[in-house]
């Protein structure tokens, strides 16, 4: 216990600092969750929106300057991608909640900033559904739409030459994103979800994502060491998150953990068979399996158009709702969805960055929260180094 002082102002100022001395540190920038906390049974998206950097498409173009934040050519480039050759004839689909009623505008103005060929619903590209495949789509939540985009923009930035399907749930009912789940996965070899709830077992939701033949990604979280589902099911690749910058070595960038990126350990699913010579520490289902960037300091580039907490336009975002579909699109640019399953990484650990510093906090089984060389938890066994592992 600490000791008792005395003085109003002193103690005061002493206990407004207690969160910030014990909780792991975050990187030093203004950012909010784009989706609101929700209860069991429910799922929130994994997004963080830097508060600090907005810019209308107009504003852009009269300054004549470049969005804030990285840009397709800096993903490609940091994890050695065929972006500009592979990827055609596959399809990644996006599920979340609610709708984006902007979706494929919004996905017009990013691609095109960025010179990316057009993906759009006439030229067979792009295709929006309700969760059951029609066109019933659900009510437009601002939070959500924000995260459609930057899953539509990770998607396009990483494998510009993947067909998307973005299919929207009824709302962020494990129930009905499961629905719109099941959908995805008789549209699209890849399927990246940018969510997640309380830790479930997969005897309640499992059969959403239980889908041979379908890479499906998973965001692992952005509240630190802890365990999410559907990140902690068997049947997904469990993504985590890291910051990522440029540096002065060979391979051009750095990586280190993103103190937010979720990890841990579950005691409601079994671990994958992948997992057996990984050292995790965990007897079920650990969490994370690979990673890519989500720290919000280190932030990547988003259009989004509908209008929430006061921000549209070009914005930064971060959060492991950046490394879920960076992950997919990767997937994608491999093109072995239907030979592979989320054991495959721990196979090919070779093909991958390992990350071996940082922290999401502190845990009794020290390989959970802190990376080293090897497989850890915030980052698994490290971020894409080209398509090998995939």
């Amino acid at each position: 216990m600490r000791r008792r002082i005395t003085g109003t102002v002193l103690g005061g100022l002493i206990l407004a600092l207690v969160p910030f001395l014990t909780a792991p540190a975050q990187a030093a920038v203004p950012y909010h969750h784009a989706c609101a906390t929700v209860h069991k049974g429910r799922a929130s998206c994994t997004a963080l929106v830097r508060s600090d950097i907005a810019m209308s498409a107009r504003s852009l173009r009269e300054k004549a300057a470049a969005p804030s934040g990285l840009a397709p050519a800096d993903l490609q480039g940091a994890y050695k991608l065929p972006s500009s050759s592979a990827g055609s004839g596959q399809t990644v689909a996006i599920v979340d909640a609610y709708d984006a009623p902007t979706a494929e505008a919004d996905l017009g103005v990013y691609r095109s900033q960025y010179g990316l060929p057009a993906c759009t619903t006439a030229n067979g590209c792009f295709k929006k559904v309700d969760q059951n495949g029609g066109t019933s789509y659900p009510k437009t939540d601002g939070g959500w739409a924000q995260e459609i985009s930057l899953d539509l923009d990770m998607v396009s930035a990483v494998c510009p030459n993947c067909k998307i399907v973005l299919v929207e749930a009824d709302s962020a009912s494990f129930a009905d994103l499961g629905t719109a789940v099941n959908t995805a996965a008789g549209l699209a070899n890849v399927v990246s979800n940018s969510y997640g709830g309380s830790d479930a077992s997969d005897d309640d939701y499992g059969s959403y994502y239980n889908h041979p033949g379908v890479a499906m990604t998973v965001s692992s979280g952005d509240s630190g060491y802890g365990v999410e589902y559907p990140a902690s099911s068997q049947y997904v690749t469990a993504v985590g998150g890291t910051s990522l910058k440029k540096a002065s070595n060979s391979r051009g960038w750095d990586e280190t953990v993103w103190d937010g990126a979720g990890s841990g350990c579950s005691d409601q699913n079994p671990a994958l068979s992948g997992q057996a010579d990984a050292d995790t520490g965990c007897s079920g289902r650990a969490v994370a399996d690979v990673s890519a960037v989500a720290d919000p300091a280190t932030g990547v580039a988003v259009y989004d158009s509908t209008a929430y907490q006061g921000q549209s336009g070009w914005m930064v975002f971060g959060g492991t709702s950046v490394a879920a579909p960076i992950i997919g699109g990767v997937y994608g640019l491999a093109g072995n969805a239907s030979d592979v399953d989320n054991n495959t990484p721990y196979a090919h650990k070779d093909a991958l960055f390992d990350v071996t510093s940082g922290s999401n906090g502190s845990c009794s089984t020290a390989q959970l929260c802190t990376a080293r060389a090897g497989w850890d938890g915030p980052t698994g066994l490290g971020t894409p180094n080209g398509t090998g592992a995939f």
